[in-house]
C-alpha cells in the first residue's frame, strides 16, 4: 500500500499563501517516490490578500482552503478533517502564507499563535512519532507549535528568523539550499528552499532530499 503523505497548504502565491513552487515540487518528489499526496488547508479567510503583480495589498478577502484547492486541482481537505492516523507524515511547504495564515508568525514574531486545528494535527503527529517536514518559512510556525520538544530546524542563515525561532524554544541549524536538517529525536526534516533560493532548480535538490528522508521516516 502507498503511503499516504500530508501536504498542508497555506493559500496559493508566495506572498500571502503557500509558494507554489514549493508545494508542486513537494507534490512530483512524492508521486515519483510512489507516495500518495492528502492536500489539506485551514477553511479560513487568508491574512489579506496581496497582488503578486504589483506586490501591492489588494482591497478583498479570499479563503485559504479555496485558494489552496488551486494547487491540489481541487482534491483538498479541511485540515480540521484530518488526524495522524490518516496520514503516514506531514510536509508543510513554505511561502509567507505558511507564516500568515498557518500561524500570526509574520505578525506576531516568536508571540505567534498557531491555528487551533493546525496546532492540533502537529501534535497528534508528534504524539505518535510520525515525521514532519517543512519547507522555507514554515520551520518558525512548526517550533512555535512544538516548542516544548525543542526542535532542530533551519530556515537557512536569516539571522532574524534564527533568532525568532530560538527565542520560542527551538534550536536553528545554518544549512544551504540544497541540504535538509534532520532532528532524529523528534523525526523533524527542514529544508529552506526559497529562503535563500536562487531559483527553481536549486530549490527543487533541497526538497528532493526532504521527501525522500521523509518518506525513508514512516
Amino acid at each position: 500500500m502507498a503511503k499516504k503523505i500530508g501536504v498542508l497548504l497555506s493559500g496559493c502565491g508566495v506572498f500571502d499563501g503557500a509558494e507554489i513552487h514549493e508545494a508542486v515540487l513537494t507534490l512530483l518528489f512524492l508521486d515519483r517516490a510512489g507516495a500518495a499526496a492528502l492536500c489539506m488547508a485551514p477553511n479560513v479567510d487568508q491574512l489579506h490578500v496581496i497582488n503578486h503583480l504589483t506586490q501591492q495589498v489588494a482591497d478583498e478577502q479570499r479563503n485559504v482552503l479555496v485558494e489552496s484547492a488551486r494547487i491540489a486541482r481541487g482534491e483538498i481537505q479541511d485540515v480540521a478533517s484530518v488526524s495522524a492516523a490518516d496520514i503516514d507524515a506531514l510536509i508543510i511547504p513554505g511561502g509567507f502564507g505558511a507564516a500568515k495564515n498557518l500561524s500570526d508568525f509574520a505578525v506576531k514574531g516568536p508571540e505567534a499563535h498557531v491555528h487551533p486545528h493546525v496546532q492540533r494535527l502537529l501534535e497528534d503527529i508528534m504524539d505518535h512519532s510520525k515525521p514532519i517536514g517543512a519547507l522555507c518559512i514554515a520551520p518558525a510556525t512548526l517550533v512555535r507549535a512544538v516548542s516544548n520538544r525543542s526542535p532542530r530546524v533551519t530556515i537557512g542563515n536569516d539571522a532574524g528568523t534564527a533568532s525568532a525561532i530560538e527565542s520560542m524554544g527551538g534550536e536553528h541549524r545554518i544549512c544551504s539550499v540544497a541540504d535538509i536538517c534532520v532532528d532524529e529525536k523528534n523525526r523533524i526534516v527542514t529544508t529552506p528552499a526559497y529562503m535563500l533560493g536562487p531559483g527553481i532548480k536549486d530549490v527543487a535538490t533541497g526538497i528532493e532530499k526532504l521527501v525522500t528522508k521523509v518518506l525513508s521516516l514512516t
